[in-house]
């Protein structure tokens, strides 16, 4: 699984194969997971004393707040070739010769 961090705003950056579930803090269980979470002392709070915008919950049970709209953060973790990985059992792709010394000459 990928690991590659995704900012999740102002600099604070999670591992992308730890999120479990992203979702808005707008709904009733969401506020109740948070509230649960922060007497757990399971909270994380990155929003630097901003709005509440994604609650996202890591494998290990934390509970992450970010300021940052879940679809933007989606839209980040989307640009991890984590798909790829996925469809080949979890190894990367192999890079064809061809494709290396084409890489190496449009560089020249």
């Amino acid at each position: 699984m990928w690991n590659k961090p995704v900012n999740i705003g102002f600099g604070n950056m999670i591992p992308s194969g730890r999120i479990v579930a992203m979702v808005s803090n707008d709904s009733a269980p969401v506020k109740r997971l948070i509230q649960e979470a922060r007497e757990k002392g399971s909270l994380i709070d990155a929003t630097q004393g901003r709005r509440t915008r994604a609650v996202i919950v890591a494998d290990s049970g934390h509970v992450i707040l970010s300021a940052i709209q879940p679809e933007t953060i989606a839209n980040r973790m989307a640009d991890i070739p984590w798909q790829a990985a996925e469809a080949t059992g979890g190894k990367i792709p192999p890079v064809e010769s061809k494709d290396v010394a084409l890489i190496s000459e449009e560089r020249l």
